[in-house]
C-alpha cells in the first residue's frame, strides 16, 4: 500500500506538467519502461482502464505527500468511486431545429422550404410567370412583361411594323410611359393631331419619343413664324410624320432651296410644301434629277415646268424612268403638245396602261381627237379620270360591255 500511496503522491506531481503540456485525457503506456507520449484519441476511445485515472488523480489532489500514512491512504482509497458506479456524465440535449416550439416567440411566419412537399391542389394552383427572353426578334414577346409596350398598342401603335425599323423596337423597350412618352403625346394633341391619328402616327416615327420635348416645340414655333396655320401644321405633320425630327436650320435650307430653284414666291412655296410635305424631309437628289429631266431629256421650259410642279408636285419624287415613257406615249404616240402637257400636268400621275387601254380605244371607233380647236374634243383630264362607265357612255358613247370585250383583244 505504501508503495501505491507513492505512485499516486507521484501523479500528482506530474497533474500540472500534464495539464500545461495539453497531455490529459490522452492514452499513457502501461509499461513502467515506456516513456509517456501524446496521442489523437479522445478519452472517450480508450479501455476501461483508464477511466478510473482521471477521478483517482482529482482524489490525490488532497494527499499531502510527506504526511501520507498506510492506513490514511487505505481509507481515502476507499472513498474513491468504483468505475463501475460512477456516474457518467449527461449530453447536453440540444432543441430540434424542427421542432415548432422555436417558432412560438417568432412575430413572422417562417419561411418555406423550396424542398418541402406540397399537395396535388396547392401545385395546381401555383401560376408560373413566363420568363422574358433575354434575346428575341419580335417586340410580341415583351408586350406582357411591359406596360409601356401594353399602353402602346392600346393607344393604337402596329408593334409589327415597329420593329422593322433599324433600333425601333429597343427604343421602346428602354421608355417610360409615364416619365418618356406621355408627354410627346399631349405635345402631339396640342400640335393637332387626333386620339385615332396617334397610334397610326407612332408606328410611323417611333423616333420622335426620343426626342427632346424643348427642340419639338421649337420646330413648331419656327413653321408658326413663316405664316403656316395651325391645320396647315397639323396636316403637315400628320402627312409626313418625319417633318418634326429635322431642325430648324434644315426645315428653313428646304424651304430656301424650293423657293430658289422653283423661282417660286413665299406664298406658292408654303402652297407646295403643304400640299405635299415630305418633300421637307425625301431626299433632294431626286428632285433635282426630274427636275433635269423635265427640262432637258423631256423639253419643257422653265416657266412649264414650274406650272407642272405647281399643279403636280408629285413629279418630283416620282420615278424617272416612268416620268420617260408616259410622255414618250403621250407625246410621240398621240400627239399631245408640251403646251397641252403643261396645262393638265396630273396626266403624268396616271397609270400609263389605262392611258393606253382608253386611246385605243378612242381610236378604234374614231373619237381619238385631243385638239381644243377641232370638235369632239377630248380633254386629258376625261381621258385619264374618269370611271371606266362613265368614260365609256359620256366619251365613247359606247357600253362598258364593248369596252371590255375589246380589252380582250389586245
Amino acid at each position: 500500500m505504501a508503495l501505491w500511496a507513492r505512485q499516486v503522491s507521484r501523479w500528482c506531481r506530474l497533474l500540472p506538467a500534464a495539464h500545461a503540456a495539453g497531455f490529459v485525457g490522452r492514452p499513457w503506456a502501461r509499461s513502467s519502461t515506456a516513456q509517456a507520449r501524446p496521442g489523437f484519441a479522445p478519452l472517450a476511445l480508450l479501455p476501461s482502464s483508464y477511466e478510473v485515472f482521471p477521478w483517482r488523480l482529482q482524489t490525490c489532489r488532497h494527499v499531502s505527500v510527506g504526511s501520507c500514512s498506510s492506513s490514511d491512504c487505505a481509507k481515502d482509497d476507499s472513498k474513491l468511486p468504483s468505475p463501475v458506479k460512477q456516474e457518467q456524465a449527461k449530453p447536453e440535449t440540444l432543441p430540434d431545429l424542427n421542432a415548432k416550439v422555436l417558432y412560438e416567440d417568432w412575430d413572422d411566419i417562417p419561411p418555406s422550404s423550396a424542398l418541402a412537399q406540397i399537395s396535388e391542389e396547392e401545385a395546381v394552383q401555383i401560376i408560373a410567370e413566363p420568363l422574358l427572353p433575354l434575346q428575341s426578334s419580335t417586340l410580341r414577346d415583351y408586350v406582357d412583361h411591359s406596360e409601356t409596350l401594353a399602353k402602346l398598342v392600346h393607344l393604337g401603335v402596329d408593334l409589327s411594323q415597329v420593329e422593322r425599323r433599324p433600333k425601333a423596337g429597343q427604343l421602346l423597350l428602354t421608355l417610360d410611359f409615364e416619365k418618356d412618352i406621355k408627354k410627346i403625346l399631349l405635345f402631339l394633341k396640342d400640335v393637332g393631331l387626333e386620339d385615332n391619328q396617334l397610334g397610326p402616327f407612332l408606328t410611323k416615327n417611333p423616333y420622335i419619343l426620343a426626342e427632346d420635348l424643348e427642340a419639338l416645340e421649337t420646330r413648331v414655333a419656327y413653321l408658326k413664324s413663316k405664316k403656316f396655320g395651325e391645320a396647315e401644321i397639323a396636316q403637315m405633320v400628320s402627312r409626313a410624320p418625319y417633318l418634326l425630327l429635322f431642325s430648324v436650320e434644315r426645315l428653313d435650307n428646304r424651304l430656301g432651296f424650293f423657293k430658289n430653284e422653283l423661282g417660286f414666291s413665299v406664298k406658292k412655296t408654303k402652297d407646295l410644301v403643304i400640299r405635299l410635305p415630305r418633300l421637307l424631309t425625301g431626299k433632294l437628289e431626286p428632285v433635282k434629277e426630274n427636275l433635269q429631266v423635265c427640262q432637258i431629256e423631256l423639253g419643257f421650259q422653265r416657266n412649264e415646268i414650274r406650272e407642272i410642279v405647281f399643279k403636280t408636285p408629285k413629279i418630283l419624287t416620282a420615278s424617272k424612268k416612268r416620268l420617260r415613257q408616259t410622255f414618250d406615249y403621250l407625246h410621240n404616240i398621240m400627239g399631245i403638245p408640251h403646251h397641252m402637257l403643261t396645262r393638265f400636268p396630273q396626266v403624268f400621275n396616271s397609270k400609263l396602261l389605262r392611258i393606253k387601254e382608253r386611246h385605243m380605244f378612242l381610236t378604234f371607233l374614231g373619237r381619238a381627237q385631243y385638239d381644243p380647236a377641232q370638235p369632239s374634243y377630248i380633254s386629258l383630264d376625261q381621258l385619264v379620270s374618269l370611271p371606266d362607265e362613265v368614260f365609256c357612255t359620256q366619251i365613247a358613247k359606247t357600253s362598258i360591255q364593248d369596252f371590255e370585250k375589246f380589252l380582250k383583244t389586245l
